[in-house]
């Protein structure tokens, strides 16, 4: 078992948090792509009291990119950018800590279509790559289409768990409804 005690002591054990109000929690809107990639790892820029602009900047520059956040520059205000992109450069935030476990609370919430997919493989490729993703979803198809394991939870507590085999829409509901744990009374 991990305790974590603040979010400084999360990052330093290699968690990231892309939370569900992206906007509030996620991003400092009125900051740039640039400023938001590189935040919560500034540390890491930093050399003799002065954040080196020039790898700053060579790091967003880098998972724009890689990321394919649509943007016209890195020094673009990040509330100017669409949900999607939004999204992207919370990921690209939580990948410059390199982060070994990356929570997504309600990932696509508020993302259109095409934006949804792309987040999508964006997951599945880190999870290629190693990465430990979680995913927490009110959304059963996303549910159902991503998670190799679904912990279903009903009044806070964990009411049951169903390998991707296993899972149908009718045993989440099952579950997150607490007719198994009635039942089992």
């Amino acid at each position: 078992a991990i305790t974590v005690r603040s979010p400084q002591d999360a990052i330093r054990r290699g968690i990231g948090l892309l939370t569900e109000d992206r906007k509030h929690q996620g991003l400092v809107l009125g900051m740039t792509v640039r400023e938001n990639t590189t935040m919560a790892n500034l540390d890491s820029l930093v050399r003799m009291g002065f954040v080196r602009r020039r790898a700053e900047r060579e790091v967003a520059e880098r998972y724009v990119k890689e990321l394919q956040i649509r943007t016209p520059s890195i020094e673009q205000v990040t509330q100017n950018l669409s949900g999607g992109n939004q999204q992207k450069v919370v990921l690209a935030k939580w990948l410059f800590t390199q982060s070994r476990v990356l929570i997504f609370d309600e990932p696509t919430r508020g993302i259109d279509v095409g934006a949804k997919v792309e987040i999508y493989k964006l997951m599945n490729n880190l999870v290629r790559h190693g990465v430990c993703v979680m995913m927490i979803s009110s959304e059963l198809p996303e549910v159902l289409g991503m998670c190799d394991r679904i912990l279903v939870m009903h009044e806070g507590r964990l009411a049951g768990e169903l390998s991707r085999a296993e899972a149908t829409q009718e045993r989440i509901m099952h579950l997150a409804t607490g007719e198994a744990l009635a039942n089992a009374h």
